[in-house]
């Protein structure tokens, strides 16, 4: 007999009956054999994957870091990009418009226009996808300001030019040198005629020189106007330097120009007299804005020294009388 052979008493026949296994205890005694191996198998597996990483899972891990490492620093970059390009901007508005007196820059293209398109569909269903739209968003908003702000500086640059034509143009220096001087006799504003001995406007300044002393052009311009008056300006020129302004010099006693000519700043464009209502040889000149007479005390910037403007100012104000 086989140990592995069981019997049970049968009470009825008063003897052992071999007792035979079914189909289903069978498997069910394998399935209790080989259920602990394989609970035992799920245990060290999962303890080997707590506690061990696979080569695949490590590259991954890896390149995971790497692409959030590089996300960061492309924000930070952003960031930083923003910034300094917020300043240019400031520049630009603040400090070289309001040197070149020029109006605000309209043409903003900082705020590109595909938020709501599908443009960023791509970009999501992944961990990053916040951060990556909000960079790229980022990115074309810094795209368009920087083309905006080409725009801008290239305007500049035209500005600038311009204004330094300009600079060339407007009234900026004394039409007699100091050396030529004896005084200014008559300055801007009321004073008494010396002709008809009542309070006049006076709306030029007189300077007092000999008779044949070089008169410049106080800034370029064009000839637009040459007159021979037996009173008032006597022989006088208009230069026209654009821009609104006009200069007149009254009184000459010779031109060395011709309507129509184009002169430069400091150039001889005639010589003091003491023609037309005049008591004496002297220049009478005027500035010109937009048809308005300004005191020309405020145009000698280019050539006199701060103690030399001074000393114009105050002779210019004080003197109560004028030569014409």
């Amino acid at each position: 007999m086989s140990r592995k052979e069981k019997f049970k008493f049968n009470p009825d026949t008063l003897s052992y009956d071999k007792v035979e296994k079914t189909w289903g205890e069978r498997v069910l005694k394998s399935l209790l054999i080989i259920a602990p191996a394989i609970i035992l198998g799920f245990v060290f597996q999962f303890t080997l994957s707590s506690w061990f990483k696979t080569p695949n899972e490590i590259a991954i891990e890896k390149e995971y870091l790497f692409l959030k490492q590089n996300l960061d620093i492309q924000t930070k970059q952003l960031i930083l990009s923003e910034k300094v390009l917020g300043n240019m901007q400031k520049n630009d508005s603040e400090l070289y418009r309001t040197i070149l007196n020029a109006e605000p820059f309209t043409k903003n293209l900082g705020t590109g226009g595909t938020d709501n398109s599908t443009a960023y569909e791509k970009l999501k269903g992944h961990e990053f996808s916040t951060q990556l739209i909000e960079n790229a968003k980022r990115l074309k908003n810094l795209q368009n300001m920087i083309y905006a702000q080409s725009l801008s500086h290239d305007e500049l640059i035209k500005l600038a030019k311009e204004k330094e034509k300009m600079l060339a143009h407007i009234p900026a220096i004394q039409p007699v040198a100091n050396k030529d001087l004896k005084k200014a006799a008559g300055g801007y504003g009321w004073r008494n005629d010396p002709v008809y001995h009542t309070q006049r406007m006076h709306w030029g300044l007189d300077f007092t020189c000999n008779t044949g002393t070089p008169v410049y052009a106080s800034g370029n311009g064009k000839v637009v106007s040459i007159e021979k008056k037996m009173w008032g300006y006597g022989k006088s020129i208009i230069i026209d330097h654009g821009y609104g302004y006009k200069t007149r010099y009254a009184h000459l006693s010779k031109f060395e120009v011709k309507v129509g000519q184009t002169v430069n700043r400091g150039e001889v464009i005639g010589l003091v007299g003491s023609t037309g209502k005049s008591t004496g040889p002297h220049l009478h000149y005027e500035v010109i804005k937009n048809g308005d007479k300004l005191n020309p005390i405020n145009y000698f910037h280019n050539d006199l020294t701060p103690d030399e403007y001074e000393k114009m100012l105050e002779i210019s104000s004080n003197s109560n009388v004028s030569f014409d």
